[in-house]
């Protein structure tokens, strides 16, 4: 019961003659959600602050001009453009988009995942759609290298396998703002975990928000993003709210009730 199913052995299935149903588009407001959760809480520093109090620390520190502090989700009082970053733009990356323009985000960027192919004037007119609702003025593809070196935050949101495979790695990494923000809803494979500890450890970029790491769920305390202090790290929750887990279970038992009767099957994965 998944959005994905890079985790599936396609041919293997193909070979064999199952269809196959996946539980697409239920899930995408959801995880656009934890998107923007993971960026306020790994910017603004919410992990730490959660445990200083919960340890008993607050009590001992008294008011500092710069404590907790971190780079702001949008423009900011002293700024004037905000750029967001996206690794691949399907249904979620936008969810995600149009949730951050009320932040003040001026301008968003992104690689294609290779799903399908956007054009100049559906990227006009996405920015014409919300002009409006906040300061967006630019939507455009760009390389890899320049998603890195141009995003505030950056939101990792491109399928799984081997194709993506810890595409976030040092050479991503070092060209990162050092005040930007790495967000990683997606699939734990598309980032180095190791890299991006060592990276936060340096100061290449400011922190990471992390719904998803490669190796879950055993990852223990001992890994080198949870002992990160610059690393928010949650146990996958992206469509873990109570609405959007029924609605992925009656999709995918409607995808099975459809396929064992030998029915168009409303969700399937075309296999080629």
């Amino acid at each position: 019961m998944s959005v994905g199913y890079e985790h599936v052995r396609i041919q293997e299935l193909a070979s064999r003659g199952i269809r196959l149903g996946y539980t697409p588009d239920v899930l995408t407001d959801a995880v656009a959600d934890v998107a923007i959760m993971l960026a306020l809480m790994a910017g603004r520093n919410a992990a730490y602050g959660l445990s200083f109090v919960q340890s008993g620390g607050w009590q001992n520190v008294g008011w500092a001009p710069f404590g907790f502090c971190g780079p702001q989700l949008g423009p900011g009082p002293t700024t004037k453009s905000f750029t967001a970053g996206f690794l691949g733009f399907g249904r979620i990356s936008q969810a995600t988009l149009r949730r951050l323009i009320p932040f003040g985000v001026t301008h968003a960027i992104y690689t294609d995942s290779g799903r399908g192919r956007r054009t100049e004037d559906d990227d006009s007119a996405f920015v014409e759609q919300y002009a409006a609702f906040g300061q967006l003025k630019q939507l455009r593809r760009v390389s890899l290298d320049e998603l890195a070196a141009e995003s505030d935050v950056v939101f990792l949101l491109a399928p799984g396998g081997e194709s993506t495979r810890h595409i976030i790695s040092t050479p991503f990494l070092q060209k990162m703002k050092k005040t930007a923000i790495l967000v990683n809803p997606a699939r734990g494979t598309l980032v180095d975990s190791d890299a991006l500890a060592d990276a936060l450890d340096k100061g290449w970029l400011y922190a990471a928000g992390l719904d998803v790491v490669e190796g879950e769920p055993n990852i223990t305390t001992e890994h080198p993003l949870v002992k990160s202090p610059r690393a928010t790290v949650l146990p996958h929750i992206g469509s873990a709210t109570t609405e959007t887990r029924a609605a992925m279970a009656d999709l995918a038992a409607r995808n099975l009730v459809a396929g064992v009767l030998g029915e168009p099957i409303p969700v399937e994965y075309v296999m080629h």
